[in-house]
């Protein structure tokens, strides 16, 4: 299965409505967690739902929504889909996000606002052939990067680690060109390409997470608009919570019923694959590691926001007077969470 990462859609619509408050009062922080029962809500995927979605198909598949009082609708995203629009048109509660793309959204007048990140670690891999033992050595490969990439982490490759766009060529979503050439690396996604050039090739390639190189943003986020936040905060917390919880059932104990789910909305979706990428995903320690391993699963902090924040700006992907990074994100909903893996 190849993937086009989901920040691809940079056109967002029209603009939101002007700037609020994300909660009326400190009183909706300390109410309930636990919503009405059967509350309708509804959050849209990135993709077809695969195995990077599976947490979000546990809660659903295990009760975990429906015991925090939510009748939750999960929806695929896709190539056609585009996540902000819809949720700013009311047609969803909040979605998967990439903290690259709601920042930036900001700058069009978009108030959307990350709440959560399920993965630690943004899931964009530089795939190489056996040969390549070591990050740097790739700036002596032809390098496939598609258009999303080349304004957002590309930039900042340049700058670490010297690379050139005489070397970059455009990535076209298909693992061909890579498998008829020694000389070429790609970019993909951790739990998607690396499989396919498995099962087609025969070979392991070597695969570098950029997060581990020190790319900052977080991955698989959830975002919501500023109304859902102003309107239904006890909604977003259950929302929060259960999906988390999910995240740590499908990863340490039977993700069967997630899989289950998960096949039937996107029947492409093979056993293999899911099993490659709940492997890779712990390997990696995507969602259970890093800051979650110490603060909970979900857990986003001023810190990292600032980081991708500052690489953004100096980068030149954002103009720093028009967006104030505390406002494209909260910490409320997570910081005394506390889902340990």
């Amino acid at each position: 299965m190849t993937r086009i990462p989901a920040f691809l859609s940079r056109h967002f619509g029209a603009a939101a409505r002007g700037t609020a408050l994300l909660l009326t009062a400190s009183a909706a922080l300390q109410a309930p967690q636990l919503a009405h029962a059967g509350e309708k809500f509804t959050y849209i995927t990135n993709w077809y739902a695969e195995a990077e979605h599976g947490g979000f198909y546990q809660a659903q598949a295990t009760g975990l929504y429906a015991k925090a009082g939510l009748d939750v609708t999960l929806k695929m995203g896709g190539p056609q889909v585009n996540m902000m629009q819809l949720m700013m048109a009311g047609q969803a509660d909040c979605i998967m996000g990439f903290d690259v793309q709601t920042i930036q959204a900001w700058e069009k007048g978009i108030q959307a606002v990350t709440v959560a990140a399920a993965f630690q670690k943004d899931p964009v891999v530089m795939i190489a052939h056996p040969d390549v033992k070591q990050f740097a050595q790739l700036k002596n490969k032809t390098l496939l990067v598609g258009s999303a990439g080349q304004v957002t982490y590309w930039p900042w490759l340049k700058t670490k680690f010297g690379f050139t766009d005489a070397q970059m060529k455009p990535y076209n979503f298909s693992i061909q060109p890579f498998l008829a050439d020694q000389n070429i690396a790609q970019q993909g996604y951790l739990a998607s390409e690396p499989f396919s050039i498995e099962h087609e090739s025969k070979i392991k390639p070597s695969v570098f997470m950029l997060s581990d190189q020190g790319w900052p943003p977080y991955a698989m986020t959830v975002v919501c608009s500023v109304p859902t936040l102003q309107k239904r905060p006890k909604q977003v917390a259950a929302f929060i919570k259960a999906s988390m919880e999910g995240w740590k059932s499908y990863l340490t104990g039977d993700p069967t019923p997630g899989n289950t789910l998960i096949k039937k909305d996107n029947p492409n979706m093979t056993d293999d694959l899911l099993a490659y990428g709940i492997s890779s995903i712990k390997q990696q320690g995507a969602v259970l590691g890093g800051d979650a391993a110490k603060y909970g699963i979900g857990i986003i902090t001023d810190e990292r926001m600032k980081q991708t924040y500052d690489l953004l700006v100096q980068h030149k992907l954002l103009d720093a007077t028009k967006v104030d990074v505390k406002k494209t994100y909260t910490t409320q909903f997570v910081k005394d969470l506390k889902v340990m893996p």
